[in-house]
């Protein structure tokens, strides 16, 4: 009996061993799970960046946006139908108004894809410095900043201690003391003639006059001035075209050389430049 027993017990012993080895304990699966999860590399955590938005203009930004636009409008077209001594009244009545032109302006102009004014300073630095310019109708002085030439910044309101205030048709330069005048986007008065006559007095014979405008001015097609009667006009006046450049889509360059003899024509029949006005909206 006591055999039988332990041969049992034995038996018993055996089972349970191989139990043991067969099925490992709820501790050890653990273990070996997290070891398991430990050698499988982990996808880094996601970092969620968020873009920053432009902030939406306020009602009263939209307004006040809306309001300037409307006044650079109204002067823009105010500077296109009168003479430039109006221009000039009208801005010594408050000076405010040409910064707000200017804003505008600069606004407009940003939308181009290409600044005439880039274009002209490329012209100078391919010629000597030692050209004295003109700068007619000078804005900001950009030209005078963009360049090593002496330049006599002219506008109708002097934002800058070098920018000469004056009516472009009576300037206080001598005569024949310039190499170079230069009128860019500037023709807007009813009297444009005016200020190409007063670029003719102070050039030096064999100067420079380089005109850049808004292409559609000379669109006979839409109510523009023909160019080739602009060119004889200007001509009329005392100058040799030297050359035209209608590549750019927004403003046309025209290069004419003053003659060396100084005869000018009488009773010139200049065409009307169309007014570059802006939709009202």
């Amino acid at each position: 009996m006591n055999q039988e027993a332990g041969g049992r017990n034995r038996k018993r012993k055996r089972r349970n061993n191989h139990r043991k080895t067969e099925t490992p304990s709820k501790k050890q699966t653990a273990t070996a799970t997290a070891a398991a999860s430990s050698s499988v590399k982990q996808p880094p955590p996601t970092c969620t960046v968020a873009k920053t938005l432009p902030k939406p203009l306020s009602f009263l930004e939209k307004m006040k946006a809306k309001l300037a636009g409307g006044h650079f409008r109204m002067i823009n077209e105010k500077l296109y139908t009168c003479s430039g001594d109006e221009a000039l009244n009208y801005f010594k009545e408050d000076p405010s108004l040409f910064n707000m032109y200017h804003t505008g302006y600069q606004e407009q102009m940003s939308r181009w894809p290409e600044q005439p004014v880039n274009i002209i300073m490329k012209w100078l630095k391919d010629h000597p410095s030692s050209l004295v310019v003109a700068d007619f109708g000078c804005g900001d002085a950009r030209l005078a900043k963009g360049v090593k030439n002496k330049v006599f910044s002219i506008d109708l309101v002097s934002k800058d201690p070098s920018v000469i205030a004056c009516d472009m048709s009576n300037t206080p330069l001598e005569t024949s003391s310039v190499d170079v005048a230069v009128f860019c986007l500037s023709l807007m008065g009813t009297n444009f003639p005016n200020y190409l006559q007063e670029a003719h007095r102070v050039l030096k014979p064999s100067g420079w006059l380089l005109i850049a405008e808004v292409k559609s001015r000379f669109d006979p097609n839409n109510g523009g001035a023909d160019p080739d009667t602009f060119c004889e006009a200007v001509c009329e006046l005392g100058f040799t075209s030297v050359s035209k450049d209608f590549s750019n889509k927004m403003f046309i360059l025209l290069y004419f050389k003053k003659k060396p003899k100084n005869k000018v024509s009488k009773g010139i029949n200049w065409p009307e430049l169309k007014p570059c006005l802006y939709k009202r909206r």
